[in-house]
């Protein structure tokens, strides 16, 4: 007689933020120290990391040194964000943010990032038939 076992594989993990709100506050930084200390004391190291680990290019935030009064890029990603975790929020308050509280802004976004991302591991095992003979 064959004794049948079921092996059931492990599920991707959802990520376990799905507000539409700002997971932590513009001013929020003592949530993530190390970031914040990164993102004042070398910022335009940060926010080209940040850029990057967002999928966009390493040197795009340099742009904004070349901007008027709004620096387009930190707007710009700041919207992206928003958009892409379907946070709500207004284009008025991110031209606030990223022309009065640039550093800030940049820590908000990475700190979002983070939170919203969760990296999920995946162990497939070979499927196993195990048979028992019983000798009687």
């Amino acid at each position: 007689m064959a004794t049948k076992f079921v092996i059931q594989q492990p599920q991707p993990v959802k990520s376990a933020i799905e507000s539409d709100q700002w997971s932590t506050g513009i001013c929020d930084c003592c949530e993530d120290l190390g970031e914040c200390c990164c993102g004042f004391w070398c910022f335009p190291c940060y926010a080209c990391k940040t850029a990057r680990d967002f999928g966009e290019c390493l040197c795009l935030p340099l742009l904004d040194a070349f901007n008027g009064v709004i620096p387009a890029v930190s707007l710009s990603m700041r919207v992206a964000v928003r958009e892409r975790y379907g946070i709500k929020g207004s284009i008025c308050k991110d031209c606030l943010y990223s022309s009065f509280c640039i550093c800030c802004s940049w820590c908000q976004i990475a700190r979002e990032m983070k939170a919203r991302t969760q990296n999920v591991t995946l162990i497939n095992a070979k499927p196993v038939s195990l048979v028992t003979s019983h000798l009687a």
